[in-house]
């Protein structure tokens, strides 16, 4: 009898977890969905509007002079034996200072850190990574070559083979998502943890599914799951959708600091236009969905979370439940009228901010490479 009763508790927690797991996906997928069948019918309106211009877009050939602007650091290459990849990153500040390692969100490139390579150069190495996928760095074409371990992984091996065995880590969107993990996974590596607009991973999860207003916001992490789709809708109409990321009334940068000057977006437009471009980006969102949580998700390093006020994709309380997974010193700063491009749109009062974050305690003098 004892027998027959733990057989059937033993199925019923088996049938209960399957029965969870088939909720789960079929959330994924009727959400999936549900985003397709309104970007569908955001494009056949667009043909309607324009149909002579609605599958139009060109590759840029020629890169605008602000990418090699020498004032912003040096242009170089390494490649990762480990993974077979080869990374570009912009280098500025002096070699054997310590590393400020900068990580960039989605839809960007090293270039998206320019205000901070120019302003930390006087006593850090400051690095830039196109990161994989991105820009100049390599594109492996399997949408499983983009799952968060190997991300994270990226992190430690540009670290190591740049010299050093620890830094001061900077991320903003996905790079803060990968900059939490790295953080969790490598806690000996980093020496401070500076995050942007991005929440603690466990925290954005559960709120995301505990409030449809978030679930919302976040719409493109389901439609993106989509292959050759999501391209298309970022391209056509040359680029249209691409350019109001970053430049309309609801999402864009700098409706109340520094706008994106022409030049500026000129710099989106020509990466992004390049082959394969879009898909490596968009295979960050490929795998999301799947990834195991670490065991410990707890933060060991000094925390610094800046928050823009007017983020359109991400709520504001998610900023301050993420203390909850620090166990050491965590400051938050919500940044008034900063839209979820911060760095870029109030560079001075965040660039303020990390300077007061990083001289708490003097750790720069503690550090050692």
């Amino acid at each position: 009898m004892a027998r027959l009763l733990h057989n059937l508790l033993l199925l019923t927690v088996r049938l209960t977890l399957k029965i969870r797991v088939l909720s789960y996906w079929s959330l994924i997928y009727g959400y999936c969905a549900l985003c397709t069948a309104v970007a569908l019918l955001k494009l056949w309106w667009s043909i309607l509007i324009r149909p002579s211009t609605t599958f139009q877009w060109a590759i840029r050939e020629t890169p605008p002079a602000c990418l090699n602007d020498t004032s912003l650091g040096t242009h170089c290459y390494v490649r990762i034996k480990e993974s077979g990849l080869r990374f570009h990153y912009v280098a500025a500040g002096e070699r054997g200072r310590p590393l400020m390692l900068l990580l960039h969100g989605f839809p960007e490139f090293w270039f998206s850190w320019r205000y901070q390579l120019r302003e930390f150069k006087s006593e850090f190495r400051v690095v830039a990574v196109d990161m994989r996928g991105y820009g100049e760095s390599d594109q492996p074409l399997s949408a499983d070559s983009y799952r968060l371990d190997h991300l994270v992984t990226d992190v430690k091996d540009i670290v190591e083979y740049l010299g050093y065995n620890r830094c001061f880590l900077v991320g903003h969107d996905w790079g803060g998502i990968i900059a939490w993990l790295f953080a969790i996974q490598y806690p000996e590596m980093v020496v401070k943890l500076i995050v942007l607009n991005s929440p603690h991973p466990s925290v954005l999860a559960d709120y995301a599914l505990r409030h449809p207003s978030q679930l919302l916001k976040s719409s493109h992490f389901f439609l993106f799951q989509l292959p050759r789709f999501p391209e298309l809708m970022l391209s056509i109409n040359d680029f249209k959708a691409l350019r109001s990321l970053f430049t309309s009334r609801n999402t864009g940068i700098g409706r109340k600091g520094r706008w994106l000057n022409t030049e500026d977006l000129e710099t989106y437009l020509y990466t992004f236009s390049q082959p394969g471009a879009l898909t490596g980006a968009l295979n960050y969102f490929r795998n999301v969905f799947s990834f195991l949580p670490l065991s410990q998700n707890n933060v060991m390093s000094p925390v610094l979370l800046l928050w823009g006020e007017q983020d359109a994709f991400l709520e504001q309380e998610m900023a301050e439940a993420c203390r909850i997974y620090i166990r050491n010193h965590f400051r938050l700063n919500i940044i008034s009228g900063a839209s979820h491009w911060l760095q870029q749109d109030q560079p001075d009062i965040v660039n303020t901010l990390i300077w007061t974050f990083l001289k708490e305690g003097e750790c720069r003098k503690m550090y050692r490479n």
